[in-house]
């Protein structure tokens, strides 16, 4: 079994939004600089996204909250009190 490197990583792409919901910001953005803004609602569907997980025994690696869709699942957001330090 190869050795696990636990070290930085790419970022994920983060909210990935429905086709036709991308709002372009004011001042006259180009396309290319176009922001998804998207708003969570209690009651409503989650927002899709993807962020990176820590996988035992694979290591970090990419997930889409859609791959669960279906499913059960508990999200913690407290990035200072889950660190490798």
């Amino acid at each position: 079994m190869p050795e696990l490197i636990d070290g930085c990583v790419k970022p994920a792409r983060g909210p990935i939004a429905p086709v036709g919901q991308s709002v372009a910001p004011a001042g006259g953005a180009t396309p290319s600089q176009e922001v998804t803004h998207v708003l969570a609602r209690v009651g409503k569907e989650a927002i899709d996204f993807e962020a990176s997980a820590y996988v035992e025994g694979v290591g970090f690696q990419p997930v889409k909250l859609s791959d669960y869709r279906g499913k059960w699942i508990v999200l913690c957001f407290y990035p200072g009190d889950f660190t490798f330090v």
